[in-house]
């Protein structure tokens, strides 16, 4: 082999590994770094055959041409790939330590190649394995010193208190209803947006936490059993709350029944002085529980906002809000137990609750152009899905639906999801491929759109709605979905 033949070799393998180590780390990070779950829950696996498996195969069986089918033909494909996600890879640490390892690995690899002269072809997978499996250790390693880090600072706040907050949905809206609430009498910190893992809560505590900060708001998710569990013996929360369970994330639980479970691993909390469960969750009497729902009445839901009674001690408290969505009385009464644990005055909660906030993405409302929009793009379960719609239902003008349909959840439910959006909308754009072909099957409104690509969505909107239409965004779901 000539010296520029080397030379070219050299330099297509470095690149070329590098371009599927992107891939790689792309797909960890969207699900949280687990090689199984990229492997066997992906939602489009066919992505792994054309921008993985196929390159990798041809790789090793093109020979001295798969220079040309790489520079125009993966590098092309990764490119408009990358282009075309509306969740690109983010740089962390984690991320860039991944991608040096990685770029070390296979130049050092090639290098001993050269100088040995004892390489046909440079390897692929090898590289790849041992940087993940390098990247692992490593990351492990800091999770562990970042933890016991995070877990110093706590012990150093005796006096913080910490409420822990879990659900199938709901969960980021109840804490920052708590956030609000509690604010307007204590220095109250909440993790920010969706923060909801072991890690991400660590994060946040060694990063932003105050250390003059009273009460401590967070919210704790799962993708599988001990997920909880883990979060709730780290930070040992006092108060802890266990929203509405549904059918939310059900491919990885299998059941409700094991949803319910895993949701109840908050109560394992060693310093836990009281838990407010929603009776759609249990009713197991525990001495350190109190059952909430029940006492929600008289609910008025419109585009105006939410009014609502709640009943303590057979008082009646009559509650009003900005904040759109019946669903919403459930997280804002979870918010009112925990005030009054709190020892906040009813005159105290209720004025707070009629200066809530609407929440990000969460039924918000929005009016551009002439138009009414309700960004209801972080809610993802039917209930909440049906209420939106059941507003816009309220509305005059004409009636347009944005949705991916629901996403890690059951052909039934799109099902329902689908006759109630027949009996209201006018023009409905199912957005993703996840379920177009149900969506297209199933839908009778006037106008059907099935968007594969999300980034046209800003000019279809701009010919197809006009100045007096509401738009609903539900289920903003990312296009690797």
């Amino acid at each position: 082999m000539q010296d520029y033949e080397i030379l070219i070799a050299f330099i297509t393998n470095v690149l070329f590994v590098t371009v599927l180590g992107w891939y790689l780390i792309t797909n960890l990070q969207w699900y949280d770094y687990k090689l199984s779950r990229v492997i066997l829950k992906h939602h489009k696996p066919h992505w792994h055959v054309i921008y993985f498996i196929i390159p990798f195969i041809a790789y090793y069986t093109t020979g001295k041409f798969f220079t040309i089918f790489f520079l125009f033909a993966v590098l092309p494909a990764i490119f408009i790939w990358h282009k075309s996600l509306d969740k690109k890879l983010v740089f962390t640490w984690r991320v860039k330590r991944f991608l040096i390892i990685l770029v070390f690995l296979v130049t050092f690899q090639d290098f001993l190649c050269v100088i040995k002269s004892t390489c046909e072809i440079y390897g692929v997978f090898m590289p790849l394995f041992f940087t993940y499996v390098g990247s692992f250790a490593i990351e492990k390693f800091l999770f562990e010193a970042y933890k016991k880090e995070a877990q110093k600072k706590l012990q150093s706040m005796q006096k913080l208190q910490i409420v822990c907050i879990t659900g199938s949905y709901g969960k980021t809206s109840t804490k920052n209803f708590v956030r609000e609430i509690l604010s307007k009498k204590y220095r109250v910190y909440a993790t920010p947006r969706s923060v909801n893992t072991l890690g991400g809560i660590i994060k946040d505590i060694n990063e932003s936490l105050p250390s003059d900060a009273e009460i401590y708001i967070c919210e704790a998710g799962a993708r599988e059993s001990g997920d909880i569990h883990d979060i709730t013996t780290f930070l040992e929360p006092q108060v802890v709350v266990v929203g509405k369970v549904g059918l939310a994330h059900i491919e990885y639980f299998k059941s409700l029944q094991n949803i319910i479970a895993a949701k109840l691993e908050i109560m394992k909390s060693p310093r836990l002085e009281c838990a407010f469960i929603h009776n759609s969750v249990t009713d197991e009497p525990h001495e350190k529980v109190v059952f909430f729902g029940d006492e929600i009445q008289n609910i008025n839901a419109t585009l105006e906002g939410t009014d609502f009674d709640m009943i303590f001690n057979n008082e009646t408290l009559h509650f009003q809000t900005k904040v759109l969505g019946s669903f919403q009385t459930i997280n804002i009464a979870a918010a009112v137990h925990i005030a009054k644990t709190f020892d906040m005055s009813y005159e105290e909660i209720i004025e707070a609750v009629k200066r809530l906030s609407p929440v990000e993405h969460r039924l918000q409302m929005i009016k551009a152009g002439g138009k009414l929009i309700l960004d209801d793009g972080y809610n993802g379960n039917i209930e909440g899905m049906l209420e939106a719609i059941r507003l816009c239902s309220l509305y005059e003008g004409r009636k347009v639906i944005v949705t991916p349909g629901l996403v890690e959840s059951s052909e039934e439910l799109n099902l329902e999801l689908i006759k109630a959006i027949n009996a209201v909308f006018e023009i409905a754009i199912v957005t993703g491929s996840l379920n177009a072909e149900l969506f297209d099957k199933n839908l009778n409104v006037k106008n059907k759109i099935i968007l594969h690509d999300k980034s046209k969505i800003e000019e279809l909107l701009a010919h197809q709605t006009r100045a007096g239409d509401i738009i609903l965004f539900a289920n903003d779901a990312p296009n690797f979905i």
